[in-house]
């Protein structure tokens, strides 16, 4: 193992080189403390690798987006989402048999209990539904006490794992039944994971329509040590049961600046509508550096190139646009933006190309989908990642609970005055 030296004060302090299987490097500073009396700061944790993780592999500067090895371009085109899902949670693509049995599992946890419905429906109509969403979730702990246990057996692990795919499901489709005052409709065991939640929300499924979802859900299941992924791990890494860290997970997401940001497209393209849908003197806002306009979708933080989950999910928005025929102004503007900014030198310079979060705004727009559920279609899609994050981190022995450290900036030691 190679390592780095440094001098600290006079002293010279050995901190070794971790490399990874792509040839990511890190420097090792677990004993730096102890060792020296430094910490390290890194607001935001941007240069701060907090594990070892065999999930996913992410190259921002290349686009690149592997799970367990595999090309996302490939599994988005072969697989579907419980495959996917699988393929997250134990490593390796599932046979038949494996895969068929998963399925049944997922669809035998698609009812909800008694108090997850009360829950559902003593939240007030126009209550947000990642609200709903994480209540709901943490109320399962006490729905399924046995599988809250601070040190699961591999086979809880694998009991409690479909009882979240299979309530997720439901849980976001009977709120969204419940908003609108209509009838709550039962899952379908006869269908796959799109098909059913398709049928839940509106009563019909379209097969085209329903394979576009599922690579959508695909396309959403991991990526890598995001926000919501973080706080699973930090949160597991108390051994809180499951369904609180999951809910951990929805409470991240809902942030705009994280799971939000497909409902932050549509919010903006709602307001290019109603400023007379011109479009292209908003791209030239977007380019003014003195303008506060910021154009949503596009770029990403992570991808310096484009996003290649974007390139795959285009074909399927461009597959949901066609087979539904919607007539949407909103959606009228979202494909000009589109179209102007892949060729405008300014945006292609920059390589601000639309991203995931462009797209699938879209879609789910076309879909009839209210845009408050957004993030909450970004968390179903999401589960099995955050899941996969978890077992990663509880059954590993040598996983500590996470505490950052800090440097103090406030007051000095000062003593107590009693009121006068």
């Amino acid at each position: 193992m190679s390592t780095l030296n440094i001098q600290l004060e006079g002293k010279t302090i050995e901190l070794p080189i971790i490399e990874g299987s792509e040839g990511e490097k890190a420097i090792d500073i677990s004993k730096l403390r102890t060792n020296s009396g430094y910490i390290t700061i890194d607001p935001g944790y941007k240069n701060t690798g907090a594990c070892l993780s065999g999930v996913t592999f992410l190259n921002g500067e290349s686009g690149v987006l592997r799970y367990r090895g595999y090309p996302i371009e490939q599994l988005a085109e072969s697989a579907d989402f419980l495959e996917v899902s699988s393929l997250l949670l134990k490593g390796e693509l599932p046979n038949k048999e494996e895969l068929k049995n998963f399925d049944k599992e997922v669809k035998e946890s698609s009812t909800l209990h008694e108090v997850v419905k009360n829950i559902i429906k003593s939240f007030p109509k126009d209550a947000h539904p990642m609200a709903v969403l994480s209540a709901s979730m943490t109320s399962l702990s006490s729905i399924y006490p046995h599988l809250t246990n601070s040190n699961l057996s591999e086979d809880q692990i694998n009991k409690v794992i479909p009882v979240i795919m299979g309530q997720i499901k439901v849980i976001a489709a009977s709120y969204y039944r419940n908003s609108l005052g209509k009838e709550v409709i039962a899952s379908n065991s006869e269908l796959n994971f799109a098909s059913d939640f398709l049928n839940m929300m509106f009563g019909e499924v379209d097969p085209e329509v329903a394979d576009a979802l599922d690579t959508l859900l695909i396309l959403h299941a991991d990526h890598e040590q995001n926000c919501s992924a973080t706080a699973v791990r930090i949160v597991g890494s108390a051994q809180t049961n499951l369904f609180a860290t999951i809910a951990s997970g929805v409470n991240a997401l809902w942030g705009p600046l994280h799971g939000g940001a497909n409902q932050k497209v549509i919010e903006m393209l709602d307001a290019i509508q109603k400023d007379g849908g011109d479009y292209k003197k908003y791209l030239d806002k977007a380019k003014d550096k003195s303008d506060p306009f910021r154009l949503m979708g596009f770029g990403h933080r992570v991808y310096k190139n484009f996003d290649p989950r974007a390139k795959i999910i285009k074909k399927a928005c461009d597959t949901i646009l066609e087979k539904l025929g919607v007539q949407d102004p909103v959606l009228d503007i979202a494909k000009g933006l589109e179209a102007q900014a892949l060729k405008d030198p300014y945006f292609v310079d920059r390589k601000l190309y639309p991203n995931v979060d462009f797209y699938s705004g879209i879609i789910y727009r076309a879909l009839g989908i209210p845009t408050n559920m957004f993030t909450v279609m970004f968390a179903l899609g999401r589960a099995p990642g955050w899941m996969a994050q978890w077992k990663e981190l509880i059954t590993d022995a040598k996983s500590p609970i996470s505490r950052p450290r800090q440097i103090y900036t406030g007051a000095n030691e000062r003593d107590y005055k009693s009121l006068s």
